[in-house]
């Protein structure tokens, strides 16, 4: 599982931490994750992956549209004393790049597409408080959104969907009380009825409760939990979980609250369904398990 990497060592779109799946696509595609690490990051459910986002995603692009192909934290602030990835140091702006496709046609020149970065700057009371932002799909279209953490200093994290034209479209609720934070995990369809799904885990060092949201109408719903799960623990720049698809659907995997035992979930009519499926080895953490390979 990938670590946190010196800042001034990396590319924009990879500091802080790879592992929770930030693109960055120069062009059409750069920067990709594959392997478990793609697992990991969530991306693999969503069909975001390298060569797959140009077959069906941008290669079917609309004239006139705009879409996601990058995005990066900038405007480090240390107005939040949180400090649970480690150190304190937040984000106060998000930075979404984005193609617009000026006219159709079915092969890619540079003529037909305009290229340019908007800026997301949150008012002092609040905070990106998150390892880099998240290029998921979560509307179902083969298009990415963003998703990050968004932190107000009084009420805590919430999980927040910004789109291409740089509106944060979705959310859910805040927490409700400062220093208190979400761990994402990933989206896919997890129950197969053709809707996305965003599972993170809600306060993963106190209430370890695994929550799954539905974006349904342009609004987040969530659809169910479950409690004694976690993937964080304070200080660490690392979240330790993902989804997989090992044959028999996506399956979302975290340890249990105690840091002994890993777990699998699945969304069931409804309901998770969590089976505990061996020891957890802080060294090896989730890699091979969530690349179905036999530990």
């Amino acid at each position: 599982m990938a670590r946190r990497r010196p800042l001034r060592a990396l590319r924009p779109c990879v500091r802080r931490a790879a592992q929770v799946g930030c693109l960055c696509l120069t062009g059409l595609v750069g920067e990709a994750l594959s392997g478990s690490a793609l697992a990991e990051a969530g991306l693999a459910e969503s069909g975001l992956s390298g060569s797959g986002l140009a077959e069906t995603g941008l290669a079917r692009a609309t004239q006139g549209a705009s879409y996601v192909i990058g995005a990066e934290f900038a405007s480090p602030t240390r107005r939040y004393d949180h400090g649970v990835l480690g150190d304190a140091v937040e984000f106060g702006t998000l930075l979404i790049h984005v193609e617009i496709h000026v006219e159709h046609t079915d092969a890619r020149s540079e003529a037909a597409v305009t290229r340019k970065t908007l800026a997301v700057n949150l008012p002092p009371s609040r905070v990106f408080e998150d390892l880099q932002p998240r290029l998921w799909d979560v509307t179902g279209d083969a298009f990415p959104e963003v998703v990050v953490i968004e932190t107000d200093l009084e009420t805590g994290a919430q999980l927040a969907i910004y789109s291409a034209d740089g509106d944060k479209f979705a959310a859910t609720p805040h927490i409700g009380q400062t220093h208190r934070w979400l761990a994402p995990v990933g989206a896919a369809d997890l129950d197969g009825d053709g809707l996305i799904e965003i599972a993170y885990v809600d306060r993963p060092h106190l209430a370890r409760t695994l929550r799954i949201w539905r974006v349904r109408d342009g609004e987040l719903e969530e659809i169910a939990s479950a409690a004694g799960l976690t993937n964080h623990k304070i200080g660490e720049a690392v979240i330790t979980s993902g989804i997989r698809d090992c044959g028999q659907g996506p399956e979302i995997v975290t340890v249990n609250g105690t840091w002994s035992r890993v777990v699998v979930s699945r969304l069931v009519n409804g309901e998770i369904q969590s089976q505990d499926i061996g020891a957890f080895d802080p060294q090896l953490r989730l890699t091979a398990v969530l690349a179905c390979q036999p530990e």
